[in-house]
C-alpha cells in the first residue's frame, strides 16, 4: 500500500510531533477510523491510496500466491492485513503476506499478526525509496520473514530478497518473461502473469 509519509493531522516532512501517541493510543485511532495508519516512534502516518495500477499489481501478486498455496498449510493475505514488527514498533499494512501455520497474533490487539514468512510490497513513486531502505529494514528484525518481494510500479520488474543462513539477505530480480521462486513457500511469480492486462502509468 502506498504510504504518506505524513504524520496524522499533519506536516508536510517527517519532524519531531507536537504530540507522540502512545501504542494504545494508536490502536485505538485505528479501530475509530476508516483510514489505515502506520505506526512508529510515537507518530501516526495516514497511508495513502494507490493508483489503480497499483492495486491491480497488488492483487495479482496475491491472486498468484493464494492459487498455488492452496492446500497448504500456508495462508495469503492482502493490504488488509496489519503486520507489527515488534523489535522496532513499526505497524504497517504490506500489499501481501504469506504466513504459515499459525497465526502468532500481537498480545494488545488479535487483528495484527506477528510472524510472517513472505511479505510484498508494490512499489509507487512516493514509497520506493521508503521500501527499499528503512521499511525493508524494520522487516529484517522479523525473525520469522525468510523472504521480500518487491513489485516495480514502473516496469516489469520483480526482485526478491531471500535471507540465507547466515542472516544476510541476497537479492535476485526477473525481468520480462522471466520468473522468480520464492523457496520458503515452494511457489513462484512470474512477471508475465503479474503484469499480464495492467498498463504501467508513468510517474
Amino acid at each position: 500500500m502506498a504510504v504518506s509519509r505524513l504524520p496524522l493531522y499533519g506536516r508536510v516532512v517527517r519532524a519531531p510531533a507536537h504530540h507522540r501517541y502512545t501504542w494504545k493510543q494508536y490502536l485505538s485511532v485505528e479501530r475509530d477510523s476508516t483510514l489505515k495508519h502506520e505506526f512508529l516512534d510515537g507518530e501516526i502516518f495516514a497511508m495513502a491510496g494507490g493508483t489503480p495500477e497499483h492495486s491491480a499489481l497488488g492483487v495479482a501478486v496475491t491472486r498468484e500466491l493464494s492459487v498455488q498455496l492452496e492446500g497448504k498449510p500456508c495462508t495469503t493475505f492482502n493490504s488488509d492485513l496489519r503486520v507489527r514488527v515488534m523489535a522496532t514498533g513499526l505497524s504497517t499494512y504490506p500489499d501481501a503476506a504469506v504466513v504459515c501455520g499459525q497465526l502468532e497474533r500481537d498480545p494488545d490487539e488479535k487483528n495484527i499478526v506477528l510472524n510472517p514468512v513472505v511479505l510484498v510490497e508494490v512499489t509507487s513513486a512516493s514509497t520506493e525509496a521508503y521500501d527499499r531502505g528503512e521499511k525493508f529494514e524494520h522487516y529484517q528484525r522479523i525473525p520469522t520473514l525468510a523472504e521480500y518481494v518487491l513489485v516495480s510500479h514502473h516496469e516489469r520488474l520483480i526482485e526478491l530478497f531471500r535471507r540465507k543462513p547466515d542472516g544476510q539477505w541476497e537479492r535476485l530480480e526477473a525481468r520480462g518473461s522471466a520468473r522468480l521462486e520464492l523457496a520458503s513457500i515452494k511457489c513462484e511469480l512470474a512477471v508475465d502473469r503479474v503484469y499480464r492486462g495492467i498498463e504501467l502509468a508513468e510517474d
